[in-house]
């Protein structure tokens, strides 16, 4: 048996090689593009800009970087090949619709001698001496009308004669059963999806060349590309390098300029700084950074000691830029100030990595310390318990701001003004506080713009609940809710509408109220961030978690908030942004600690990009003992809105008047309800009483003390004697 090969001289099979091939790279690669994000919140329109036309220093180059960081975003690159690879398969797609395809013919001797498939011999041989008289190459003529020629005519014939030994012989027929052929066995025919001329003269063994690199070395090469990649990254997209390198530097306590230092390891950050930019300029960098003022730059002596003692010139370079852009140091070099805005995304990237790293551990210091790092980068502010927060408005410089300080209240406390106090003050003391300091009134009035533009959160209530119960109860799934509405600084008392009762409540939205279930997953987006000096759009985003100072550790992990369920902002067809005053809702759900008592957290609001918008207070849960709660309570709540019987008098009264009864059926299923409601709450008293009596035999809990007894047993035996340490053991650290 013999092989033979057959090249696709007619371009039928070759769109349907390369369709194949393209689609295997094009399709996966639009999915990735096109993939939604999965925070799971859907928003109903772009985030706006706050209106500004101010224009820092070295705008050009801000302006520059911004433009890279976008096309860094779009993965123009990775556009670009998809964008090919469909207009590929278009192509392609287009060539198979319009090439004509040769269909392949089965041989069949039937329709040759044109007789039925059910034909006995004997008609097969009348067939056979019919079509012998008029088709015999000896008794027909070619005819030059029909293009026939003597070779047609005696093919025509030869092929009658195979069909009629297939049909009659029993050696041929048995080749046609097992073959499909009277001459028995065929040699294979191997089709290669090229067209002919791609192989001529020669040229095919470069063309056999040309695809063993492309599928034997350049996919194997994509594929092993993008999956040691996804390897080599975390779920916060940073190297394992580099989160490896952060591990090392974590603490348990830990201030921004630690931080600082933590994520100046990153390994992102030589992709910027590599072949002669690592340490280019270096020295020039740290003399302006060492003449500068530590009140200036923020940076501690601790912080100019790892400084000087970091031995890699990148890791040192990246950590001297960092730092200069945080104290917006003019270093009258471009390819520098190039580097140093540059850097501040990539540095607010591995931020991010950071605080999921601290969360790990648990403590608040570091968590803290990151959330205040990622404001002093967004707004290019130099970090520290001397940070200035007026420094976040236009034309605001630190020799302003300190002599705007020292002419206040503030300066007197040895405090800082934050925007909201400085909005605060009437507008005559403003305008003075900005002439002394050397600002204009149109740079007073571009400040106080984008002032009254700032999302400032304003917490009007937060609790804990539990959907659909009246108490807190251990281990149950409790929500934190917080009530709070966007009230930038500045904006009049009077302006501000009156919060509403409703506003206040949260309500459980019915299970078929399918609208107001679109509106709780409806989510709306603040303005991106005033940030002139960050190279890149940066959406607020609002962290709310629960704290135990005693111990310096979170009890419940951020909440992060980006989108929200009330519309916060709109255009006020000036072209700048008004609050709508609108109360949004932010929820936490998590687990109840599985004994019952009083918890009290500190909770914290702090927005990633807003210096002094940060929000503390007091958060009490109270987890109420199951055994304690009145067995009555709901029973009571029930019978006293239920609907009369109809066979009582209250009822006969009620049906005079028009007004609805219950019927028999009616009262039976509320009975059946009632029963098992209290089948339910005296198995879970049993078991809680069973539990006590193996757990805490002899011990008695301080929240379920209610006797005269239990309250002088305590003051004698546990008043003032466990330290913070202990009373939390005994209460148990659920987180």
């Amino acid at each position: 048996m013999s092989s033979e090969y057959n090249y696709d001289a007619d371009a039928q099979f070759f769109p349907f090689f390369v369709l194949t091939i393209t689609s295997l790279t094009t399709i996966p690669l639009t999915y990735t593009l096109l993939r939604a994000p999965s925070d799971g919140a859907t928003t109903s329109k772009r985030a706006a800009h706050i209106n500004s036309e101010y224009q820092p220093d070295n705008s050009d180059i801000i302006d520059t970087q911004r433009a890279k960081q976008k096309r860094k975003e779009l993965r123009l690159k990775r556009i670009l090949f998809a964008v090919s690879g469909w207009l590929t398969i278009a192509w392609m797609v287009y060539l198979m619709a319009v090439t004509a395809r040769a269909q392949p013919k089965i041989w069949n001797p039937y329709d040759i001698l044109d007789v039925g498939l059910s034909a006995s011999e004997k008609q097969i041989n009348s067939r056979y001496r019919r079509l012998s008289v008029t088709m015999h190459p000896d008794k027909r003529q070619p005819n030059p009308a029909l293009n026939e020629t003597s070779e047609s005519v005696n093919d025509q014939w030869v092929e009658i004669v195979k069909a009629y030994k297939a049909l009659t012989d029993e050696e041929v027929r048995n080749n046609y059963v097992q073959y499909g052929n009277p001459d028995g066995k065929q040699s294979t025919s191997f089709g290669i999806a090229l067209p002919q001329f791609l192989v001529a003269e020669g040229s095919g063994k470069y063309v056999l060349v040309l695809y063993g690199l492309l599928l034997g070395i350049g996919l194997p090469w994509l594929v092993g590309k993008w999956w040691y990649g996804m390897q080599k990254l975390t779920k916060e997209k940073v190297l394992i390098t580099t989160a490896g390198n952060m591990f090392r530097e974590f603490k348990e306590r830990m201030d921004e300029g630690d931080v600082v230092a933590a994520v100046s390891s990153a390994m992102e950050y030589k992709e910027i700084l590599s072949g002669a930019n690592a340490d280019a300029g270096l020295g020039k960098l740290e003399k302006k950074l060492q003449a500068a003022d530590s009140s200036e730059t923020g940076m501690l002596a601790k912080d100019k000691r790892k400084l000087e003692e970091s031995e890699e010139a990148a890791r040192r370079k990246t950590l001297a830029l960092i730092w200069a852009y945080l104290s917006r140091l003019e270093l009258d070099d471009k390819s520098l100030e190039a580097e140093k805005y540059e850097l501040a995304p990539t540095t607010l990237q591995m931020n991010e990595a950071f605080v999921s790293i601290s969360l790990a551990y648990g403590f608040t210091s570091p968590v803290l310390a990151s959330y205040h790092l990622s404001q002093s980068l967004v707004q290019a502010v130099a970090p520290g318990t001397d940070r200035l927060p007026l420094m976040q408005l236009p034309h605001f410089t630190p020799s302003t701001v300190q002599t705007i300080e020292q002419k206040t209240v503030a300066g007197a406390k040895k405090e800082h003004l934050t925007i909201q106090n400085f909005m605060a003050l009437p507008a005559e003391q403003r305008q003075a506080l900005a002439t002394a300091a050397g600002l204009s009134k149109n740079h007073l009035s571009a400040a106080e713009s984008v002032a009254k533009q700032l999302p400032l959160l304003k917490i009007e209530k937060a609790f804990f609940k539990v959907q659909g119960e009246k108490h807190l109860l251990p281990s149950s799934l409790v929500q934190f809710v917080v009530k709070a509405r966007f009230i930038p600084p500045g904006t009049p008392a009077s302006a501000i509408p009156p919060l509403k009762d409703s506003d206040l409540q949260d309500i459980d939205p019915a299970e078929g109220d399918i609208e107001a279930q679109k509106k709780e997953i409806e989510q709306h987006p603040i303005p991106f961030a005033h940030a002139p000096y960050l190279a890149k759009d940066r959406s607020p985003r609002w962290h709310i978690f629960l704290a135990d100072n005693r111990q310096g550790k979170i009890a419940v992990p951020p909440f992060t908030f980006s989108t929200f369920d009330k519309m916060a902002f709109e255009d006020d067809g000036k072209g700048s942004l008004k609050p709508t005053f609108e109360v949004v809702t932010l929820k936490m759900q998590f687990q109840a600690p599985p004994q019952a008592g009083e918890y009290r957290f500190q909770m914290n609001v702090i927005c990633d990009s807003y210096i002094g918008f940060d929000h503390k207070q007091d958060a009490i849960m109270d987890i109420a003992d199951p055994a304690s709660i009145p067995a009555d309570v709901e029973e009571v709540a029930e019978d006293d809105i239920s609907e009369p019987e109809e066979d009582s008098i209250a009822g006969q009264m009620a049906s005079l008047r028009g007004q609805p009864t219950s019927d028999p059926a009616e009262r039976e299923a509320k009975e059946a309800a009632r029963a098992e409601r209290q089948r339910r709450r005296d198995e879970q008293r049993k078991a809680i009483q069973a539990k006590g009596g193996k757990e805490g035999e002899g011990e008695e809990s301080d929240y379920e003390s209610g006797t005269d007894e239990d309250e002088e047993s305590v003051s004698e035996t546990d008043t003032e004697t466990d330290s913070d340490e202990e009373a939390a053991k005994k209460k148990g650290a659920w987180w």
